[in-house]
């Protein structure tokens, strides 16, 4: 006996035929039980690629165990509604998560009545620090993907409403677990040079938008501590020099012609490591379920308030035709 289960048989009713059938069963693969309490996850912003792997991955019938049983079980759509790239994404991406069992929603409000714990998906960073709140106000774990804002404001006011509401939120780009980056001793970097792409998105700061990856795959291996940064400024490439408090230098390449790719060399006392290829989604993933189980986060507020300090003093960077910029002083005028 298989574990299929069929879902619609349509019939018509006739005295003199009896019934008819006048469409064959429907068939869908193994059903699995009910979402446990606590396991219910929701997913605000259906413009993203992620949201759907994300939920593919979750919503499998026969789900790697390495979830514990979390799944997506509703979603709020919005997302952007004037990042042209994002809105023509969400009618395709409501309709592939419909068929994953998840009910789409009208409000954040109506989403955190179903669910437990929350993936705030959309990529338009300029609506994270209001949508997080409403999450941290209702008490429930967030992880916010990139970019975590679109302001190194918005970082901290989000870090510290998560202080005020006492729930604990972490953000971080998949390319933090790229191929190689685990078999590192990071006491032992001596330096890194990163790359990924850097396509620019006019209503958000520069590397904000898609540097961001590059950007965290550096202080992934080298850590914080960044003391000032360097950038140099094309239409198709940038190139930022941070130099660390213990000396040390760390270079972010990102480009918008080219391959679009990601990975860069770590140098260490014993070896020079390669980083590449991208992994996928399911590493970062993983390290999400966790800190739904857990509230323990994989990624510090400080070390992401200090990616988008070295963002944004890149930016002043380049205001400035290359000057060096601390990040000390973005942060103290964002503290101001």
């Amino acid at each position: 006996m298989n574990n299929w289960t069929p879902t619609r048989r349509i019939f018509l009713k006739n005295a003199a035929l009896g019934s008819v059938l006048l469409s064959k069963p429907e068939w869908i693969g193994p059903v699995r039980p009910a979402v446990e309490k606590g396991k219910r996850v929701g997913i605000i912003g259906l413009d993203t690629s992620h949201s759907t792997a994300f939920t593919k991955v979750l919503n499998a019938a026969e789900a790697n165990p390495d979830y514990k049983g979390y799944q997506v079980v509703a979603a709020y759509p919005y997302g952007s509604k004037d990042i042209e790239s994002s809105t023509k994404r969400i009618p395709g991406y409501v309709d592939e998560v419909k068929k994953l069992n998840v009910k789409i929603v009208d409000s954040i409000a109506d989403l955190l009545k179903k669910v437990d714990v929350v993936l705030l998906e959309t990529n338009d960073g300029r609506l994270h620090r209001e949508q997080a709140l409403q999450v941290l106000k209702a008490g429930k774990r967030v992880f916010i993907d990139k970019p975590m804002a679109a302001s190194l404001a918005d970082v901290v006011a989000i870090f510290d409403a998560s202080r005020q509401y006492g729930i604990p939120v972490f953000s971080a780009s998949s390319l933090r677990y790229i191929t190689g980056v685990e078999a590192i001793n990071k006491s032992q970097v001596l330096g890194a040079d990163t790359f990924s792409p850097a396509v620019l998105e006019k209503t958000h700061p520069d590397l904000f938008w898609y540097g961001i990856h590059g950007v965290e795959t550096l202080f992934t291996v080298m850590g914080t501590g960044c003391r000032e940064v360097v950038r140099v400024h094309t239409p198709d490439t940038d190139v930022v020099i941070g130099t660390w408090n213990d000396g040390r230098i760390g270079t972010f390449r990102g480009t918008r012609t080219g391959k679009h790719d990601y990975g860069g060399t770590v140098y260490t006392q014993t070896a020079n490591v390669r980083l590449g290829p991208y992994n996928g989604y399911e590493p970062l993933l993983k390290q999400i379920i966790s800190y739904f189980e857990t509230g323990k986060v994989p990624v510090t507020p400080d070390e992401t308030i200090e990616i988008f300090a070295f963002m944004e003093a890149a930016d002043e960077s380049k205001r400035r035709g290359g000057a060096v910029v601390s990040l000390e002083s973005v942060l103290k005028k964002v503290k101001q």
